[in-house]
């Protein structure tokens, strides 16, 4: 005789004690005291007859490898998300994108660059881990705060196919008087390619012409980072004593 399955309780949202609903949190103590899957919670507002709300928000956050995953995934393929659709991918879309705009909006609040480290703790989450290559320019103002992260290839990096010109082109736009390049490694580990030392020298080369420094060329992968100016490495025309620090410590994250 078989027995029949106990049905599995599911802890909905309101069955929560009022005090951790993400809701009542946030009224209570403030948006910054709420973690990135209560916050997600919130905007996606319902979970499914499965998974709460929070349930849904944790595993999207997991599968996508985090916020800045999230904002890169393809809509439709959000849409096709167990207890996603097109209502909540929406919600997502316009959250994130909200909080993009916010950022470049508010110049006080932009990320400031003083150091290859800098550049790693920005950027590494979001593309240590890619399994292609990306190539991303920073775009900086005076005072070395990041104005836009413009991706411009993605697959192979390379001195064949990397184009000076598009390399530049959103700097001479904004006028930015400073920029620096970043691309990964999917293999883990960031040792710089002899392309990447050739590509490097062309943007050199190119920035003393159109009087737009390149501070950088930052290599990342899963091992950590290598800063190009750092080993002198398609530099060596600009290099100054304090840069010629060859397998400097910094180049591996801590």
């Amino acid at each position: 005789m078989n027995t029949p399955e106990t049905p599995r309780y599911h802890l909905t949202i309101r069955d929560m004690p009022a005090n951790e609903r993400p809701r009542e949190r946030l009224r209570d103590y403030g948006a910054s005291a709420l973690s990135n899957a209560e916050l997600l919670a919130i905007a996606l507002r319902t979970g499914t007859s499965a998974e709460n709300v929070i349930s849904v928000a944790s595993r999207l956050l997991s599968q996508y490898g985090g916020l800045a995953g999230l904002s890169r995934a393809d809509f439709r393929e959000l849409c096709n998300q167990h207890g996603v659709g097109e209502a909540k991918a929406s919600q997502i879309k316009a959250a994130l994108e909200l909080g993009r705009r916010l950022v470049i909006t508010q110049p006080e609040e932009r990320a400031t660059i003083s150091s290859p480290q800098d550049v790693y703790n920005l950027l590494a989450a979001e593309m240590a881990h890619l399994e292609q290559e990306h190539l991303r320019v920073l775009l900086l103002d005076t005072r070395h705060r990041v104005t836009a992260m413009p991706e411009l290839y993605k697959g192979n990096v390379n001195s064949s196919v990397v184009r000076v010109a598009e390399v530049f082109r959103d700097a001479i736009r904004q006028t930015s008087p400073a920029l620096i390049v970043v691309h990964n490694h999917p293999s883990g580990d960031p040792a710089p390619s002899s392309d990447d030392i050739a590509v490097t020298r062309q943007l050199v080369a190119a920035s003393e012409l159109l009087d737009i420094e390149v501070l950088d060329h930052i290599v990342i992968g899963e091992q950590g980072f290598v800063s190009m100016r750092e080993r002198g490495l398609g530099f060596e025309a600009t290099q100054t004593p304090e840069v010629k620090r060859a397998a400097s410590p910094s180049a591996k994250a801590e």
